[in-house]
């Protein structure tokens, strides 16, 4: 059992209030997963000729300036570095498979949590109020964000298998439910150069949808596939550089409601994480349908 919540703020008077809006939501799903907790946000976006990496480390005072200094001076190119507690988001003018070997050559045991124009993915170990007030969540600005919270059933407690999972450029997927096939599709998805970390049953769907994006698919037809080729139940929430998608398994197993005002769209896997949004009384509510897909976003 885990918790999912998304939030999309259709006002950008409100992005500078998004963490704060969110914090609370991710806290709610606690009882539903009180063992890791992690958070996809969307916003500070950098021009096209640039991206954005989020990396973290277990050492809290990690030398980011030191892989700055390495990077500018390989790829010739000012390299901004945000610290945020063992955690950092640099932003440079490179592509971006160069920077990743780049990165790895420096130090193995950095991890790369997010590449983009636009995401921040930040997750630990620990319980959801905690990952908030590690990471300065109430402080955060978008436009929006996804999250989830994770109580381990098939595979160990760790950094590493909790949420979200990145599926490419300014894309990850969050993940309430099991699947069946993980295994099969796993051993496929490897011999099409998927790679994974894990034994987790997500990252096996969030490699199907970077394996489906590859090939040309676009978000709402990968999650269409999910829908086919995933056995299980579900509910997956999506993020990308213009919203979030969300989509439930054919039969709907896994809780999900969404809430809709002039100012936001909001999900989650129970109704009391919405509780604390402005306006939530007169919001819109309903069930996502099964087998359906959603998305809100720009344009």
């Amino acid at each position: 059992m885990c918790g999912i919540v998304g939030l999309y703020l259709k006002n950008s008077v409100l992005e500078s209030q998004l963490g704060e809006l969110f914090e609370p939501m991710l806290i709610a799903m606690t009882g539903r997963g009180p063992d890791s907790a992690g958070f996809a946000i969307y916003g500070d976006e950098v021009g096209d000729d640039m991206i954005k990496l989020t990396l973290q480390h277990e050492d809290e005072h990690y030398p980011w300036h030191s892989l700055a200094e390495i990077l500018e001076e390989e790829f010739n190119t000012a390299v901004s570095v945000m610290h945020n507690a063992n955690a950092a988001v640099l932003k440079l003018s490179a592509e971006e498979m160069p920077v990743r070997a780049a990165i790895t050559d420096f130090d193995d045991s950095i991890r790369i949590m997010s590449v983009g124009h636009s995401i921040e993915i930040l997750k630990e170990v620990g319980l959801p109020q905690q990952i908030a007030e590690r990471f300065t969540l109430s402080g955060m600005k978008g436009s929006h964000i996804i999250g989830h919270t994770r109580m381990a059933t098939e595979s160990g407690v760790t950094m590493e298998g909790s949420h979200p999972f990145t599926t490419g450029m300014d894309l990850c997927l969050v993940h309430n439910g099991s699947l069946s096939n993980h295994n099969r599709l796993r051993e496929e998805l490897k011999k099409e150069g998927i790679q994974f970390e894990t034994e987790n049953d997500s990252e096996v769907a969030a490699g199907y949808l970077t394996w489906r994006l590859r090939e040309g698919a676009s978000v709402k037809e990968a999650l269409e596939g999910a829908i086919e080729d995933l056995d299980g139940f579900f509910t997956f929430t999506v993020g990308t550089k213009d919203g979030f998608a969300v989509v439930r398994d054919p039969i709907a197993c896994k809780p999900a409601v969404m809430a809709e005002t002039d100012d936001y769209v909001a999900m989650a896997s129970e109704y009391h994480a919405l509780s604390t949004l402005p306006g939530i009384e007169n919001a819109k509510l309903w069930e996502p349908d099964p087998g359906k897909v959603y998305f809100w976003g720009k344009g």
